[in-house]
């Protein structure tokens, strides 16, 4: 591969006069740009030929990582595989060519199947409705909040504005809270990753007649199930609040249990999640969010639209191709994968909370605590290896976190392989740790300042020319 292509912007690449186009001769005469519209000095642009162009750009985007190019066991996003067949149906232009300001009736297709979808996703959580106007997972949180807080406004309960959050919690959590205006009260957890029912009694003996909701992800975030919900839910039932449920770990449940049967009022789906739609690089997101029946009026104007259209057609696309008899498989083998892993590392790799986990679970670093050799460094070995890494350094909870969630969709195969390659790393670890310290060794780019490039990004060619003088 010619690296000259492959590792320089495409700045480093022009040479002046070069061009890769001509444009017709102009024959709608000239025109006046207004003065404060026009620029005081050329905008700086490369100037390349289409060739060059062409290649810089397809090398870069041969160096992407995506699901369709390798394992991405990204612990918390559920980044699962997503069929063809979804993206075939989004395309359809009979779809993708509507216009939200179209009238009505020219739009029943569209409304058919958002209504069908409304369906299937009500027989699969156990609620009554849905909203689709949330336009991703924090979204639909704070949509889900608002309605409760609409719920606690109509009965005249004014005093209701606070919200009990597990310490395990996504963070999204006491965020999406805190935006909509209510306080969060922290519930703690137990040694072995599950919320301290006794924690919660006490504060719900102290600060029942303020609590508007409880706030849960099952399983939660250390991947693991919570036992107690049913007693959860009739704590909080009992002193007058609602349970929310946080749907980003939603995919193990799916098939298996349903969170509306749990006692869970109300829910919000991570649709890109569970329901495969790709959503690398911030999007695109749907977070529609169900309610039990009743509760349906309380729903907020959020959008006048209907959310990310596209991510409900894939959605429904999935649904639609597992079918009743195999989406109960979905939730089973996530499981099924995630704890074969477990397994197979728990003793080169720390496992904090031994025992059963759901579709994710959590090492707290290399076993071998003397080699120094840190989840990030370890993450970024992975890299090496030609994997994406998993999620580190969340949850919180613990100092050295690796989070790995394969899906459902991964072979037995790959992640045999996956474990190979984790062993490896653990053992170059033990015997040659600053191999592992200095990776990546084999992308284009090696280890970074990653809070220089967070807290002071070079994001222009004309800052990083005058930086480099």
């Amino acid at each position: 591969m010619n690296n000259k292509l492959y590792g320089n912007l495409i700045f480093e690449l022009s040479k002046e006069g070069r061009k890769g186009y001509s444009l017709p001769k102009n024959n709608f005469g000239s025109y006046e740009i207004p003065s404060a519209m026009r620029r005081t000095e050329d905008a700086v642009l490369p100037e390349c030929d289409e060739l060059t162009v062409v290649r810089h750009y397809t090398n870069l985007s041969n160096n992407n990582f995506g699901v369709d190019t390798g394992f991405y066991p990204l612990g918390s996003c559920t980044m699962k595989y997503n069929p063809k067949i979804n993206e075939e149906v989004a395309a359809m232009p009979q779809f993708q060519n509507l216009h939200p300001k179209q009238p009505a009736a020219t739009v029943k297709g569209a409304q058919a199947l958002v209504s069908l979808l409304e369906k299937s996703l009500c027989e699969l959580t156990g609620l009554a409705h849905f909203t689709f106007k949330p336009y991703a997972g924090a979204h639909g949180e704070l949509t889900g909040l608002m309605t409760i807080d609409n719920y606690h406004r109509s009965r005249g309960d004014m005093a209701r504005k606070k919200v009990v959050v597990p310490d395990s919690a996504h963070g999204t959590n006491p965020a999406s809270a805190a935006v909509c205006g209510l306080e969060i009260i922290e519930v703690k957890s137990l040694a072995n990753g599950q919320v301290d029912f006794e924690d919660l009694q006490r504060i719900v003996a102290e600060q029942g007649q303020e609590i508007a909701a409880m706030m849960m992800t099952n399983p939660n975030t250390l991947g693991l199930f919570e036992t107690r919900i049913p007693e959860i839910a009739k704590l909080i039932h009992a002193c007058g609040g609602l349970m929310y449920y946080d749907g980003a770990n939603l995919n193990p449940m799916l098939g298996a249990c349903r969170p509306g049967d749990m006692g869970f009022d109300v829910m919000h789906i991570n649709l890109h999640k569970t329901f495969s739609t790709p959503h690398g690089g911030g999007g695109p997101g749907s977070g529609p969010v169900g309610v039990r029946e009743g509760l349906q009026q309380f729903f907020p104007f959020v959008s006048p639209y209907q959310g990310n259209y596209a991510v409900m057609m894939r959605a429904y696309a999935y649904i639609l191709s597992l079918g009743r008899e195999h989406v109960k498989e979905v939730g089973p083998l996530a499981v099924l994968n995630a704890n074969y892993i477990k397994e197979s590392l728990k003793d080169v790799y720390e496992l904090p909370i031994d025992g059963l986990c759901c579709h994710e679970f959590v090492f707290d670093g290399l076993k071998d605590k003397s080699t120094g050799v840190t989840t990030m460094d370890v993450a970024k070995r992975l890299l090496d290896y030609g994997y994406h890494a998993p999620t580190i350094y969340f949850p919180l909870l613990f100092h050295e976190s690796l989070m790995v969630e394969p899906t459902e969709n991964e072979s037995k195969e790959t992640l045999d392989e996956f474990i190979g390659v984790m062993r490896k790393i653990a053992e170059e670890a033990k015997n040659d740790p600053d191999l592992v310290k200095s990776a990546p060794h084999n992308t284009p780019i090696g280890r970074v300042d990653d809070v220089l490039a967070a807290k002071h990004p070079v994001v222009t060619y004309r800052q990083l020319q005058n930086e480099t003088m």
